[in-house]
């Protein structure tokens, strides 16, 4: 599989096309939208063959180094549990480019829990189950929020936007369903998303982690 970053604004209507036509949640429109929002675009490829992309930014949030994830797409293939370390791999070694030494925030939107095996690497999940968010950890939640403009929308208690926040968010259906604890599909609940709602979720990569987890093999 061969991942490959560059600048969000030199892709062209064919890729936007290409993006749309790999039979993910993204229509044209959305991945259209993302090449203006986002600064840098990924693809994953198989071969000649897409089966994933990915839009994000790298930038500090109140002074903190952070990974705001626009949107991610994993095609339906039989090995997309590969394509989703891949892309992730690849987001960690842009971090670790950009921010050597430093400690980051990672942050998306999710309208499964399923997706949240993206996070799997990332540490001190926000909201996470047995634990209560303190003020600090509430306040990640508002920036992205705001990051990703759907502010008025966010509701910082459930950590959900109620609707119309779907621009982007992680989109990945594992191959073989796994189990998830009640008490995570719990934060799913408020999410109401046929009217668009997302859950706001990020963690952190340590400096020392991140020196590991964005290393190219």
């Amino acid at each position: 599989m061969k991942v490959v970053t560059r600048d969000a604004s030199a892709l062209t209507d064919a890729d936007l096309d290409e993006f749309a036509s790999m039979g993910g949640a993204f229509d044209i429109g959305a991945v259209s939208k993302a090449k203006d929002q986002w600064v840098l675009a990924t693809t994953a490829r198989e071969g000649n063959t897409l089966v994933g992309f990915m839009f994000l930014t790298l930038e500090r949030l109140g002074g903190t180094p952070c990974v705001v994830m626009g949107l991610l797409s994993v095609k339906r293939i039989a090995k997309r549990d590969g394509v989703l370390r891949g892309l992730m791999t690849e987001a960690f070694h842009r971090a670790l480019m950009a921010f050597p030494d430093e400690d980051v925030v990672i942050g998306a939107r999710f309208v499964s829990a399923d997706a949240l095996e993206a996070f799997a690497p990332v540490t001190d999940i926000i909201p996470r189950p047995k634990h209560n968010a303190v003020g600090e950890q509430r306040a990640w939640g508002r920036r992205l929020a705001r990051r990703y403009a759907i502010e008025p929308q966010y509701d910082q208690a459930s950590f959900v936007a109620k609707s119309n926040a779907q621009s982007g968010f992680i989109d990945y259906v594992p191959v073989k369903k796994a189990k998830i604890a009640a008490d995570i599909l719990a934060f799913f609940k408020p999410v109401n998303v046929a009217k668009g709602g997302v859950l706001i979720v990020h963690g952190w990569t340590m400096a020392e982690s991140l020196a590991k987890l964005g290393k190219k093999k």
